[in-house]
């Protein structure tokens, strides 16, 4: 089960803040892709237990999806120290999403 989305929405500062590998998954309940991608996404994670995963639930006036360039949704953002190292857009398959977790989770 994905964690529900952050609430209230995190500052863009707050996310940069997060240290160590964190997976930043923005998205809505409601999104047909958003749903289909959790399957993928859970299978990934599940290998990569100390990874933080966020929920933010985006759409129009929220700024911090604004501010990471988010135009799809899902959009994946691998983090790793704050620091972006990759991103998925509308992933399908966990073998991608597991290799962009295995370059954010090497401590």
């Amino acid at each position: 089960m994905p964690p529900a989305p952050a609430d209230p929405e995190p500052a863009r500062a707050d996310i940069e803040a997060v240290r160590g590998p964190a997976l930043i998954e923005f998205g809505t309940g409601w999104c047909g892709h958003c749903r289909a991608a959790q399957k993928p996404i859970g299978e990934a994670l599940a290998a990569h237990p100390s990874v933080r995963h966020v929920r933010i639930e985006d759409g129009p006036g929220r700024r911090l999806g604004r501010s990471y360039g988010v135009k799809l949704w899902p959009t994946l953002v691998f983090l790793h120290d704050g620091s972006e190292v990759e991103r998925l857009v509308r992933p399908t398959q966990p073998g991608p999403i597991a290799a962009a977790l295995a370059r954010i989770d090497f401590e």
